[in-house]
């Protein structure tokens, strides 16, 4: 009681504080979101704050997501205006505001990526190029929201190995400068289903259901190709807790499905 009353006396919170807690949003698991996780208790005292103050304003974005709208869970409805502006920028370009909130995040916060599983590896220098370190800032803003929207396993097979996870892009990374770090033009699959999806050799009807092109049904099959497509045609996706795929993304790939 003594600490919440401590935090009520504290001055409002910031923009750049908030960016903190976004990504921090971004990063953890929704049953992580907690005031016991090390992550909270990291930013707490990097913030000046307590670890239950952060884990309510965790809360607080969550109670804006739409896919915890759509269940009925969530924090508390009581987000800020500051809260809401902060949400609303990250939905106008997702991007710029990885590269922002991840910049302010790993200043604040240092050795935050205990797994460099979930990390985009690169050769990294004095000759990398600005324009290098952005993409690829903005590669493991997404494949960490992504992974961690998903609780680490494939939403089709429900692999959990780490190495073998993929966020993939609904909308190529080509095609969209400002979807590139948005979590809903992402899933998490295998690496065999990533590759299949980005060649548009499967898709997801509009139930979350694995399609399976024609090309993968012949004669001829494989093992593998009648155990990782023909029999879990069908099959529907494990949706993430947060970030749920965007429909309209879907819809696009299916167009270019090969039936």
């Amino acid at each position: 009681m003594v600490a919440f009353e401590s935090e009520m006396r504290r001055q409002a919170w910031t923009e750049k504080e908030l960016l903190v807690v976004m990504n921090l949003y971004c990063r953890l698991p929704f049953g992580q979101c907690n005031s016991r996780n090390r992550l909270v208790k990291a930013a707490a005292e990097t913030l000046g704050r307590t670890a239950g103050a952060v884990s309510r304003k965790l809360g607080n974005f969550a109670s804006l997501d739409p896919r915890h709208q759509a269940r009925g869970v969530g924090g508390l409805p009581n987000s800020s205006k500051l809260d809401r502006k902060i949400w609303s920028e990250f939905q106008k370009d997702w991007s710029a505001m990885a590269v922002e909130s991840d910049l302010i995040f790993e200043d604040r916060i240092k050795n935050v990526d205990s797994n460099e599983a979930l990390l985009i590896k690169s050769p990294a220098g004095q000759t990398e190029s600005e324009a290098t370190t952005k993409s690829r800032r903005i590669q493991n803003f997404f494949r960490r929201a992504v992974l961690s929207s998903y609780n680490f396993q494939c939403a089709l097979t429900g692999l959990s190995i780490p190495e073998l996870l993929i966020a993939s892009h609904i909308i190529p990374w080509s095609e969209n400068e400002n979807r590139r770090a948005d979590p809903t033009n992402g899933l998490c699959l295998n690496a065999l289903h990533d590759k299949a999806f980005d060649r548009y050799l499967v898709t997801f009807d509009e139930e979350y259901r694995l399609l399976v092109s024609n090309k993968l049904k012949n004669n001829t099959l494989s093992w593998i190709e009648k155990e990782c497509f023909v029999k879990m045609e069908g099959c529907a996706l494990k949706l993430p807790h947060r970030f749920a795929p965007d429909p309209n993304a879907l819809e696009q790939h299916r167009s270019r499905f090969f039936d």
